[in-house]
């Protein structure tokens, strides 16, 4: 694999979801770290950005989670794109589709074109639900189980922070696990790949189901952001065109570059 080291790298775009801002399980000082390091023309949120879900039952919002707005909103200001696709736990925004304020946009979707010509889907993910049948608790990943498993990955990580150890994601593993948890992905990933070969475009970039990956599936690549909960990684388009998913290291101050994934009926 690849590092990078992002201290003042210049991209062309960056696409990040699933925030969750205003949760207790975002990992808002990593993500603060990623954006101090890369600079961007156009910045691409899709979706769960703020937790409006978990506030609602749980106010939670630090002076970090502040600062990560005041960043991006910063970012605006000196001249990066912002299109912002909101998800379903921030689906209230999903009103403003349309809007324009200043250099930041809302849409409901939205079609990239890459500098390589490449016509990517930008959509949060969780439209794609309905075509994905499984269980109720696997269908939405906020619910009770996943909740208690990123609620147990807290406890384990304190421990392993203790010891000397690097993050590492319960909940992910647990996922990985559990045959009907893989399924639930595998038929959102097809599902996301065919909404985007029926429009004719190469390809699409989803959030939602918090994992990260970049593999080709019915003739068109699907790109997934993953999460700032979890896996800490984000889509990058390059000054060249060129698409990578870039996931955090064992330090902030390297991010590795995850390969593609062979082609995939």
């Amino acid at each position: 694999m690849v590092k990078h080291k992002p201290h003042g790298v210049h991209l062309r775009s960056v696409f990040l979801s699933d925030v969750h801002l205003g949760a207790r399980e975002c990992r808002a000082d990593l993500l603060l770290d990623f954006l101090h390091r890369v600079h961007m023309e156009q910045h691409f949120l899709v979706g769960d950005i703020v937790d409006v879900w978990n506030m609602r039952r749980d106010f939670y919002w630090p002076q970090l989670h502040n600062k990560v707005l005041r960043t991006l909103l910063g970012k605006a200001k000196h001249g990066t794109r912002i299109i912002y696709v909101p998800g379903n736990h921030d689906e209230e925004f999903r009103d403003l589709d349309g809007t324009v304020f200043g250099n930041l946009e809302v849409h409901r979707e939205y079609v990239h074109t890459t500098r390589r010509g490449q016509r990517m889907l930008v959509a949060h993910g969780d439209e794609f639900d309905a075509h994905v049948k499984c269980s109720r608790w696997l269908a939405a990943l906020g619910s009770g189980m996943y909740d208690i498993s990123l609620g147990l990955n807290r406890g384990v990580n304190r421990v392993r922070r203790a010891l000397g150890f690097p993050y590492w994601s319960l909940a992910s593993y647990l996922k990985s696990r559990v045959g009907n948890a893989m399924t639930y992905v595998h038929r959102f990933e097809e599902a996301a790949a065919q909404a985007a070969a029926r429009r004719g475009l190469d390809g699409i970039v989803c959030g939602h189901i918090h994992r990260p990956a970049d593999t080709e599936r019915y003739g068109v690549r699907y790109c997934n952001t993953g999460d700032w909960v979890e896996n800490c990684s984000a889509l990058v388009e390059d000054q060249s065109g060129e698409l990578q998913l870039w996931q955090l290291a064992n330090g902030l101050a390297a991010f590795s570059a995850r390969p593609r994934v062979g082609a995939a009926a």
